[in-house]
């Protein structure tokens, strides 16, 4: 009654409210596009409010209310996050991707670490061309296990735990390859092997992590954000791994990157969750925002799609050759980059490291362009078939064109640009095939995932070790790129013809 009787009263205040009443009504109506009525049904007033003139900060408990506006195009351009009452300056979403790029660039730098330090370590053990690819694919003995078992505990039990234990895990792998090292070269090969085991999860349990925080018209934007803290570990690890061999020694690299890991687990233990209806610091406007973006239940409850299914569909065929053509380039340039750059053009270690720092540092970049076109393509009403086949095209044909190039380079500053050039534009396939599992089966995502790593672990393992033994039969690099770059040509017409953006499972 008191508010009703200010309202009707002829009193300044009161004629001042009524105005600016009107004024924001029409104002929510031509610029915010409310339909008529529904902005004023959603403003309440507080009696406090009209006599001072000021917006209450808070709702009081005694008859007050609180001026509210959940308009859905005011709380998509908020970066707002935190618990209610609260003001995040960056929303939620955005800390767990932030984290999760945080530990994606820890995973690559420590796997990078081995590829720099191989080079001593041949010297020192006086290891052939053959027996150093040996040693190169070690990690990825333990890793073909373990991506399909993690990519079913991600479903299972979300991709915060399973990464948590994966982190935990290849840290303390890491801290121990030195101390491997200088026991046996059977220690080596185990400490190595057991380090993949960990890092098989790491993979699946991002993507399944992202596809349940992120709507899908920001999905591909979270993974190349991600995919660019992976890349950018390559830089870190090939950049500091000379300086301090050359400083502290073997050890310092490795204890280093583990302890890097250690440190992440404190905070990723308490301020992550795998789905954000779990999560305490996300507000109401985040989290519906977040679950009007999604088109399928990415829920599971353990259980696993039949094989057979899962096999008979040409679309989950597309994805395994597609992993299979990526892992098989990238392992190569990964692992034989320091060594191709000394072999080839006779550049020292810090040289080497140089040269193949940069092309990493810009597959990054390109990586998060990758992402975000894809996703402003989806916006302007493309179809995610074509998108994903416009990605995935350019992910595989850039490559093979620039490993048929790299065979004519004659200066190490020429090869790197092609270098460069082939893994900037591969990083397109994040866009591509790495989303295409949520497209196609998103309850079973984690699972595909890890059948999909696996299927290309394998051809890493073939590819390392093949290029170890090409280059002592031939005496060059140019017979395995040229093969390499095959296959990225074959993988493309496959894939067009047979993938989808639309639901199998």
């Amino acid at each position: 009654m008191e508010a009703n009787s200010l309202l009707h009263s002829s009193s300044p205040s009161s004629a001042l409210f009524l105005s600016f009443q009107s004024n924001l009504i029409n104002f929510g109506r031509t610029q915010l596009r409310f339909k008529p009525g529904i902005l004023k049904q959603s403003i309440k007033w507080d009696s406090d409010w009209i006599s001072r003139g000021v917006f209450l900060k808070e709702e009081r408990r005694r008859g007050g209310c609180v001026v509210k506006c959940t308009a859905e195009s005011v709380e998509r351009g908020m970066l707002m996050g935190g618990r209610e009452g609260e003001v995040s300056i960056v929303s939620e979403r955005y800390k767990v991707v932030a984290l999760t790029a945080c530990v994606m660039c820890l995973c690559n730098a420590d796997r990078v670490v081995m590829s720099v330090a191989v080079v001593p370590l041949a010297a020192k053990y006086g290891w052939s061309s053959s027996f150093l690819g040996i040693v190169q694919s070690s990690f990825l003995w333990g890793y073909i296990f373990s991506s399909v078992i993690g990519g079913a505990l991600v479903d299972k039990y979300g991709g915060k735990r399973v990464l948590a234990w994966g982190v935990g895990l290849w840290s303390l792998a890491t801290l121990l390859t030195p101390w491997a090292a200088n026991h046996s070269t059977a220690s080596l090969l185990a400490v190595r092997a057991f380090f993949g085991l960990a890092e098989g999860v790491a993979l699946p349990s991002m993507s399944t992590l992202l596809s349940r925080w992120f709507p899908s018209h920001e999905r591909a934007s979270a993974v190349g954000i991600s995919m660019a803290g992976f890349h950018l570990g390559n830089v870190i690890g090939l950049l500091l791994t000379p300086v301090m061999l050359s400083t502290i020694g073997i050890s310092g690299p490795f204890i280093l990157f583990s302890s890097l890991g250690l440190l992440w687990l404190t905070t990723w233990a308490s301020g992550v969750t795998s789905d954000p209806r779990n999560s305490p610091f996300i507000s109401k406007s985040e989290l519906r925002l977040i679950e009007a973006g999604k088109t399928d239940s990415s829920t599971n409850k353990g259980k696993l799609p039949p094989l057979r299914l899962l096999f008979s569909k040409l679309p989950t065929w597309a994805i395994i050759f597609a992993n299979v053509t990526n892992n098989w380039g990238y392992f190569v340039l990964l692992s034989w980059m320091p060594v191709y750059f000394k072999t080839v053009f006779n550049v020292n270690l810090k040289q080497a490291a140089w040269f193949s720092a940069v092309p990493w540092a810009t597959m990054a970049i390109s990586g998060y362009i990758a992402g975000a076109a894809s996703d402003s393509l989806i916006k302007a009403g493309y179809s995610l078939t074509l998108v994903r086949k416009i990605m995935q095209s350019i992910g595989f044909i850039g490559p093979g064109v620039s490993l048929l190039c790299l065979n004519f380079a004659k200066t190490p500053a020429t090869a790197a640009m092609f270098i460069t050039a082939a893994l900037s534009l591969s990083s397109f396939s994040q866009a591509g095939f790495l989303l295409n599992m949520q497209d196609i089966a998103p309850q079973y995502a984690g699972f595909l995932h890890g059948i999909a790593n696996s299927a290309g672990t394998f051809a890493a393992i073939l590819s390392t070790i093949g290029t170890g033994y090409f280059v002592q039969w031939l005496g060059s690099f140019q017979a395995f790129l040229t093969v390499t770059a095959g296959l990225y040509f074959v993988t493309t017409i496959f894939w067009n013809v047979f993938a989808t953006g639309e639901r199998v499972f």
